[in-house]
């Protein structure tokens, strides 16, 4: 803001007054006689004038009378003394009444304009206009220079040739000024004779139009306008303003129109907003109507990969189709309060929407909405997980039902032969032996024949969409199974017929059968295990697994020793048939299993161990790393993480509690920085063991509660803190080398910054920060303490830093010392006097302590009338009653 402007609400920056300008003596001389005249068009009111715009406002009197007229309220009475105190007063009070109107006059005093300075008289009289002229106007939400300007380009804009964009080069050929006389009174101008390239004749006949029927006194010459590469702002400002003022009445006539039209507009505004609250409504309910009964469709899918799809279209729903109706809902609230808002603003009935779109209807559907939403998506999950289950029940069903459809094939075939007719009582023998096998065997499967109607049935139970192909499957082998019983007891019958002619039983075939079934049974199932793939986490568990493989490696000894005996009872069977020749035809009746298939899933089983010892001691050896490298992670981080914690405690102490020079202190942070920089390798090796941490896939450490990001952040933290706290000494040395603080007075700086620090913050709170004033003899009311607030905490964080403490301490030490300085040379210069003269100070003090004192001098008056003199009670007044000190 300019020194001579008001108030920053009715002029902006980029239009500030700007002293420098009047070193231009065009502009200079426009200014004068623009604000001269404009004055005179409002003195003349009190039958009174001015000549000259700086000598005759010096005594103030014709000021606070122009003030009169132009506001219409009475000032103070004015001095009629014709001394320079008398004029002061008079000015003052002029001063104080544009102050009141809420303008700030920066570096304008009553003494200037007393002492006839032209630049301060103009710029008090530019801000005057602004107050008084131009800041009341206003045009479509726009006020001052802004409002005018708007006003001009509104007016002009009919006119070809004219166009306004500021108040300085866009009035140069006069047709701006022509233009606006021309559309308020287009009887005064024939605006179609007029050229732009004749600025002269357009300006004076505006001018000259202007002056005799609009009574707007000649402000501007034309000579002056054309000569200028850019005419004064200022003085061309406060000409337009007397044409805005002069059709102020057919404005107010405009200014109501346009209200009328704003009306209107936001009467449709209005409509339009219920027009689109309506359209939105119906839009989303229509969505949300269309949404639902899709949501609570419950029809399930018969296959994994159905269902997935229908997860998969949940999720698109839920990512890609509702977010915008999401937005929708909230922009339909937004839109009816606003409405609402307005409506109540126009003092207009609220709005109603129709039947059922209520924003609590909508709230409404949108609950069933989600409500739909979320039984849909408990619905998808359970189905899944039933999925999930039916297909494992029917791969076991599948797997059960091949197995056992395998073992009966061909029994019945076996069971319906006749062979026991022609056979040999040797013969006979053998077949009911090894149908008494068969009966054993069958009884065997009767388990697995259970478990597959069992998985049937709650396959059938879950809804399985193939039931009926598995019913059909497990029909049948129940029907063969019973079938089977059927013909096996038939059978038994016949050979129990025969049994007088069976005499000879081969003992050792079914011994090798009923011993040789269970150890393949076994040997089947150990391969199975052997080859089972595993997934752990810790080493805990690969310790279970390993333990349960060595139980399993324990057994291996018994279990060979099995497979000789039943090897042994093959050896004695072939040593039988070639001792006593017996006629055997074929393999051993009674199983299928053979010595040669014995031996090789024993070789399959006996290879798979040790692969199985392999891969757990391969796991057991990434589980020990992993640990290792948890346990190395943790035991750095334990370390480093408290280390931290320390030195931030340890800096936050010495930043409170420090002795010795700053020079000592400073060199001591360094010190303590650089040993702090020293630590990083840990930290980069911490880093090391973090990476290796995240290659192995290990994602939690129980041996420590710090992570790699805790370690990062405090490192950092720790980098900043001691950075900031030897920038504070750097700056206490600054401040101190500057200021001529000595070492003792800045550790009573700090003993007194320490103490009222009740936090042990570093940072002094403002309630502390008053009292710790007080303590050292301060007189603070309110507004003084905000003022010196606003010094060291500009920021207004509500904390005041010690480097700010130090500066406002040694400023106020600074200007006392000033002060005592002068009282000592008043009372050298005195002599016996008890008084001094203005030029005794200014020959016997140094220049600063001269011009120090005379400027708390002004205000009083020598004793006796002694021109230019002071007495020692005066000067101490000035020095000490109201000073800053």
């Amino acid at each position: 803001m300019d020194e001579y402007d008001d108030d920053q609400k009715y002029m902006p920056q980029e239009d500030d007054w700007d002293r420098d300008l009047l070193l231009d003596p065009a502009w200079e001389k426009q200014q004068r006689k623009t604000f001269t005249a404009w004055c005179n068009s409002h003195l003349r009111k009190a039958g009174t004038q001015i000549e000259n715009i700086e000598e005759d406002f010096r005594d103030g009197l014709k000021l606070m009378l122009l003030l009169e007229v132009i506001s219409g309220e009475r000032l103070a009475k004015p001095e009629r003394g014709k001394m320079r105190v008398h004029k002061i007063s008079n000015v003052n009070k002029a001063l104080d009444f544009i102050a009141g109107k809420g303008v700030k006059l920066v570096s304008i005093g009553a003494e200037e304009i007393v002492d006839g300075n032209a630049k301060m008289t103009l710029g008090m009289i530019w801000t005057i206009i602004l107050r008084f002229a131009i800041q009341d106007i206003s045009v479509e939400e726009t006020s001052a220079k802004e409002g005018l300007l708007l006003w001009c380009q509104r007016k002009t804009a009919p006119y070809k040739n004219v166009n306004i964009q500021n108040f300085h080069i866009s009035w140069k050929d006069g047709l701006g000024f022509c233009a606006l006389i021309h559309r308020h009174r287009p009887e005064l101008i024939d605006y179609g004779k007029l050229r732009k390239d004749d600025p002269m004749t357009n300006l004076n006949t505006a001018f000259d139009v202007a002056e005799k029927y609009l009574d707007i006194p000649k402000m501007l010459d034309a000579e002056d306008i054309i000569s200028t590469l850019r005419p004064d702002e200022k003085a061309v400002m406060t000409y337009v303003s007397c044409y805005y003022h002069a059709f102020s009445g057919k404005q107010k006539a405009e200014t109501a129109a346009n209200r009328i039209c704003k009306v209107l507009a936001v009467n449709q505004e209005n409509e339009q907003l219920m027009e689109d609250y309506e359209k939105l409504a119906s839009d989303l309910l229509e969505w949300i109507r269309r949404t639902i009964p899709w949501l609570e469709n419950r029809l399930p899918e018969n296959t994994m990969q159905a269902m997935q799809q229908k997860l998969e279209d949940f999720r698109d729903y839920r990512r890609l189709h509702k977010p915008p109706k999401v937005q929708e809902k909230c922009q339909l609230e937004i839109n009816f309060n606003t409405l609402q808002t307005k409506l109540r603003l126009s003092n207009r009935p609220a709005f109603m929407p129709s039947e059922g779109k209520m924003v609590s209807d909508i709230n409404n559907a949108w609950g069933g909405l989600e409500g739909a939403e979320k039984g849909y998506e408990e619905w998808l999950l359970n189905e899944i997980r039933r999925l999930e289950r039916l297909d494992h029940l029917a791969e076991k069903f599948r797997q059960k039902a091949a197995i056992h459809e395998a073992w009966t094939e061909g029994k019945e075939e076996m069971l319906q032969k006749s062979d026991y007719e022609t056979a040999s009582l040797s013969e006979i023998k053998a077949l009911l032996k090894k149908h008494e096998a068969f009966e054993s065997d069958l009884a065997a499967h009767q388990d697995r024949v259970e478990q597959i109607a069992a998985i049937a049935q709650e396959l059938n139970e879950l809804d399985y969409y193939d039931s009926p192909s598995v019913n059909a499957r497990c029909q049948r082998i129940c029907d063969q199974w019973d079938a089977l019983g059927n013909m096996t007891q038939t059978r038994n019958e016949a050979l129990q017929r025969t049994e007088k002619l069976l005499e000879t039983i081969d003992q050792l075939y079914l011994e090798f059968a009923k011993r040789a079934a269970p150890f393949n049974n076994w040997m089947e199932g150990a391969m199975e295990d052997l080859q089972d793939t595993f997934i752990v986490h810790t080493i805990e568990e690969i310790q279970g697994l390993s333990s349960a493989h060595e139980q399993f490696k324990a057994t291996l000894p018994e279990a060979d020793k099995e497979r000789q005996a039943i090897l042994g009872i093959h050896n004695e069977i072939a040593k039988i048939v070639q001792t006593y020749h017996v006629n055997m035809a074929g393999t051993n009746p009674y199983t299928t299993i053979n010595p040669l298939e014995v031996n090789a899933k024993w070789d399959k089983v006996r290879q798979l161990v040790p692969q199985r010892d392999q891969a757990l001691i391969e796991e057991h050896a990434r589980q020990q790393n992993n640990e290792r490298l948890r346990r190395q992670f943790a035991n750095q981080a334990n370390v480093i993480g408290p280390w931290i914690q320390t030195k931030m405690e340890e800096i936050g102490r010495i930043s409170i509690e420090m002795h010795g020079t700053l020079e000592d202190q400073l060199t001591n942070l360094r010190q303590y920085e650089k040993s702090i920089v020293n630590y990083k390798p840990k930290i980069d090796q911490l880093e090391g063991d973090h990476q290796l941490i995240q290659e192995a896939l290990i994602f939690d450490n129980k041996h420590t509660n710090y992570t790699m990001e805790h370690i990062r952040v405090g490192w950092e933290q720790l980098l900043t803190t001691i950075a900031r706290t030897i920038n504070e000494i750097e700056n206490q040395v600054l401040t101190r080398d500057a200021k001529g603080i000595s070492q003792e007075q800045l550790n009573e700086f700090r003993a007194s910054f320490n103490h009222f620090d009740r936090k042990r913050t570093g940072n002094m709170e403002a309630e502390d920060f008053k009292t710790c004033l007080i303590s050292m003899g301060y007189n603070l009311g309110e507004n003084e303490f905000s003022r010196i607030m606003s010094i060291v905490d500009p920021n207004r964080m509500g904390i005041v830093t010690f480097q700010a403490f130090i500066d406002f301490m040694s400023r106020e030490t600074a200007d006392t010392d000033t002060a005592d300085q002068v009282m000592a040379s008043f009372k050298v210069l005195a002599g016996d006097k008890n008084y001094i003269l203005a030029d005794e100070l200014r020959r016997e003090l140094p220049p600063d302590q001269a011009e120090y004192c005379m400027a708390r001098m002004a205000p009083y008056t020598g004793p006796d009338g002694v021109p230019g003199a002071l007495d020692y009670m005066s000067f101490s007044t000035a020095l000490y009653g109201e000073s800053d000190l």
